[in-house]
């Protein structure tokens, strides 16, 4: 965990200067330190480069890392709780049903509660994507983790079929905005979007961690999990809320990112063993390290113009996908 702890806050500084206009990892230290602390540093840079740097380049930096860490450890309880080495929000639906909640709050509803607005109707849309979810699988006896898989693929295609129907209907001028936001993107982070994914996956992250007992025991099967003195019924769908309301947070602010759930937790268990004690917060912080860069290769790959994050998440995803098909046929 130090070691990851490191290699994060390395990450975040080399990240930061990085992009269309370079800035030298001393002067990142250096307006980190004069706004943290006026009158330590003497400013010998330009206006312009400590605006790129502080207003926009370290925010982006920083939510990318709040993303990919919620994300990552969302994949690793889900995996953990539903016994599926497949589990991931993106698989699932859950992304699919926080996209459409903040579709629906982007070009329909309006920011009628401010900015809460968008990250509550993605948790509401995520949550339903959940239910919709559970039961499918249960309509169809879809109890293997395959099925439950395809269930949550199902749903998703219905969701962003309606998805795409609020899009349709809506303002045609924000269409290109939503549509890029649906690939996702970063480049809208601003400091005051920090505090909502930074308020939820704290408590909500601690909470997984500190229910990884249970999980370790769902990961054994129900049966097993029963024996231990756990509800395995109520422990799933308390593990599914939190589930839902970290990816909602994160999918109102970054937009639809795939697989960052689904790669971060097999990763780390070849490392630290299949405890959920140490998978937990190592997904967290390698979901992290990861999207981090995954950003950074986005924005520099195509200078000046930004790709869309979620396009380097996905062609790194599919194919970790086929490498972890190959290895357990091997």
């Amino acid at each position: 965990m130090l070691l990851a702890g490191a290699v994060l806050a390395a990450s975040v500084v080399l990240a930061v200067s990085v992009g269309a206009v370079p800035v030298p990892f001393g002067t990142v230290w250096a307006i980190a330190l004069h706004h943290f602390a006026p009158g330590l540093v003497t400013p010998d840079w330009s206006t312009g480069r400590g605006n790129i740097v502080w207003e926009i380049r370290f925010p982006r930096v920083l939510l990318a890392g709040l993303v990919g860490a919620g994300l990552g450890g969302v994949g690793a309880a889900l995996q953990a709780v539903t016994r599926n080495p497949l589990a991931d929000p993106h698989l699932l639906g859950i992304s699919s049903g926080g996209a459409f909640g903040a579709i629906l709050a982007l070009m329909h509803t309006g920011m009628f509660l401010g900015l809460l607005t968008v990250p509550l109707l993605a948790f509401a849309g995520a949550l339903l994507a959940t239910i919709l979810v559970l039961g499918v699988a249960r309509m169809a006896g879809a109890t293997s983790a395959d099925r439950l898989v395809l269930a949550g693929v199902s749903v998703s295609f219905v969701i962003m079929a309606g998805a795409n129907v609020l899009i349709f209907l809506g303002d045609p001028r924000a269409t290109h905005t939503v549509v890029f936001w649906m690939l996702g993107g970063l480049g809208l982070a601003q400091w005051s979007h920090l505090l909502w994914p930074l308020a939820v996956l704290l408590p909500c992250g601690l909470w997984l961690w500190s229910q990884s007992g249970g999980l370790n025991a769902m990961s054994l099967g129900d049966e097993t999990a029963a024996t231990l003195g756990l509800d395995p019924g109520r422990f799933r769908l308390s593990v599914f809320v939190v589930a839902a309301l970290i990816t909602g947070v994160m999918v109102a602010f970054s937009g639809l990112i795939g697989f960052v759930g689904l790669m971060m937790p097999h990763l780390v268990r070849l490392l630290c063993g299949g405890d959920n004690a140490r998978v937990l917060p190592g997904s967290a912080f390698a979901g992290g390290i990861f999207l981090i860069w995954a950003d950074a290769v986005a924005r520099v790959v195509m200078a000046p113009e930004d790709m869309p994050i979620g396009v380097v998440t996905g062609l790194v995803g599919g194919v970790f996908f086929i490498w972890q098909m190959g290895r357990r046929r091997n």
